[in-house]
């Protein structure tokens, strides 16, 4: 059995950079299920947003924010996001990530539903890979433990306070007891859930099960926001377009060459995430495509081999030169805005459980997440639960008096193909009340069996858990949402539905 003070699961940017400030309050072991480059960090291209410009504000980044999640933004986190944000951008800098620069300023992009430019980029459309490679470099220190290639599989639990995590370590096949008063799920997404991601392989909503199973709470669930410009190929897999691209300026048309996104929103091509996404979909449907079209040949005056290295390189690699030839995109699962219920310190409901990242809900990003909030989620939080550790105080972040008890199924997925076909058709960008009731049905059809000692095995019961929980919220919410949608409710309903739905497991 080994122990330490903290226990970290997930090798992003919010697991890296936490390890980093609390290597302060002794030795800190980092478990990752596959190396420390698997992570939906690495993936990231927009950037990272900081009102840090002349003209910008926390208060009017806080606008943009409550008015991206469509009314179930939690304030007070939302606050402390964007008044943290330009302190954490220099942590990041101390960290050595080296954002991009115009004649000596930070260079500042905009994107979609931000009222100001306030996205830092770095390495262009490089801006996750390159604050990970910060920090890996940084985390090669003695009082770091990474152990790659070891899955957690249950959190240790006793009368309510976490003890420790016992993993699998997957080369020898051994179960290992790491003993700790303080864990922290960082875990990232669960795009795999859906046939197609913009996510790494290793995003399949581990830390969600892990921490519903430990006893504690899963808030905003049903939300998940699908990208609406992945590249769409059949010989190749999806891969982000990074909504900077619109900001530029490059346009959405259909195949017909038709610009239509001034028909379903003031913002037309900067309209929020889901309204593009629903009306990409609608567009493929009304002309029965498997795709539409992001036009950037009218950029003239940027440079896009420059400004978004990644995405060039990609495009040139399957035969697109995006700068003479449309990119032909479809929406993809992209990020989570529900997970494991924390407070402004990172507090789970267990004590000395934590999370923070895209496998928290701390409320900030509501229904629907406004762009490049997700990786300064992560620092800002990042920051706070090792504060809160450092403080000695102790305690859990307090229950919901609305919290749901739920019996997660028994059953084992047949395979994450099963799980991501059910769950496109089932819980996808539309949704309505006979697909979600056919994927409970699905989840419950799962035949009950313990995980094989294999990550696929125990990915496999992880899944099926995030989809039972998945689908009936969706099927709960009856009512259309930011990231949640129904055909068969297809307006929004405050009387009944500005709220959080929370879940717990039954003691």
């Amino acid at each position: 059995m080994t122990s330490a003070p903290l226990v970290i699961i997930g090798s992003g940017i919010s697991g890296l950079f936490v390890a980093l400030e609390a290597r302060k309050l002794g030795p800190v072991i980092v478990l990752t299920k596959g190396s420390i480059d698997d992570c939906n960090t690495r993936w990231a291209q927009g950037g990272i947003a900081a009102a840090v410009g002349p003209l910008d504000s926390p208060e009017q980044h806080l606008a943009d924010t409550i008015a991206a999640g469509d009314g179930l933004v939690d304030e007070a986190a939302a606050r402390v996001l964007c008044a943290e944000a330009p302190a954490r951008i220099r942590d990041l800098v101390d960290y050595g990530v080296a954002f991009d620069s115009l004649g000596g300023e930070v260079a500042l992009g905009r994107e979609a539903a931000h009222s100001h430019s306030r996205i830092l980029h770095a390495g262009g459309d490089r801006t996750g890979a390159e604050i990970e490679t910060a920090l890996t470099a940084a985390v090669a220190d003695p009082s770091i433990t990474v152990l790659d290639h070891t899955l957690a599989t249950r959190l240790l639990v006793e009368r309510g306070r976490i003890k420790g995590v016992e993993a699998l370590a997957l080369q020898t096949g051994d179960v290992e007891t790491y003993e700790t008063s303080n864990v922290l799920l960082a875990t990232g997404g669960a795009g795999r859930m859906f046939t197609y991601t913009t996510n790494p392989d290793v995003a399949t909503g581990d830390g969600i099960a892990l921490g519903l199973d430990a006893g504690a709470e899963i808030a905003d669930i049903e939300f998940y926001q699908f990208h609406p410009t992945a590249l769409h190929l059949s010989d190749a897999p999806p891969f982000l377009i990074s909504e900077a691209v619109r900001g530029e300026g490059a346009v959405l048309r259909n195949p017909v060459g038709e610009a239509f996104m001034s028909r379903y929103h003031p913002l037309k091509d900067l309209a929020p995430r889901d309204v593009v996404a629903r009306a990409i979909v609608t567009e493929m449907r009304s002309g029965g495509w498997d795709s539409v079209l992001l036009d950037c040949t009218g950029l003239k005056s940027v440079d896009l081999a420059a400004r978004f290295p990644a995405i060039y390189a990609f495009c040139k690699g399957v035969g697109i030169d995006m700068r003479s030839n449309p990119i032909p995109v479809a929406p993809a699962a992209h990020y989570l805005m529900g997970g494991v219920r924390t407070d402004v310190w990172g507090r789970t409901t267990v004590e000395g459980l934590y999370a923070c990242g895209e496998v928290a809900c701390t409320g900030v990003h509501g229904a629907n997440r406004l762009a490049s909030n997700s990786l300064m989620e992560t620092v800002v939080f990042g920051k706070r639960v090792v504060e809160h550790i450092e403080s000695g105080e102790r305690g859990a972040a307090a229950p919901s008096p609305r919290a749901v008890t739920v019996k997660p199924p028994p059953g084992v997925a047949p395979s994450h193909t099963a799980v991501q076909d059910m769950m496109w058709r089932c819980a996808g960008i539309e949704r309505d009340g006979a697909g979600l009731r056919e994927g409970i049905a699905t989840v419950a059809s799962w035949e009950n069996a313990k995980p094989l000692a294999t990550r696929a095995s125990h990915e496999c019961r992880q899944m099926a858990v995030l989809a039972a929980l998945m689908l009936n919220a969706a099927l709960e919410r009856t009512e259309s949402r930011g990231g949640h949608y129904r055909n068969d409710f297809p307006d929004r309903d405050d009387q009944h539905w500005k709220r959080q739905q929370v879940w717990k497991r039954e003691p």
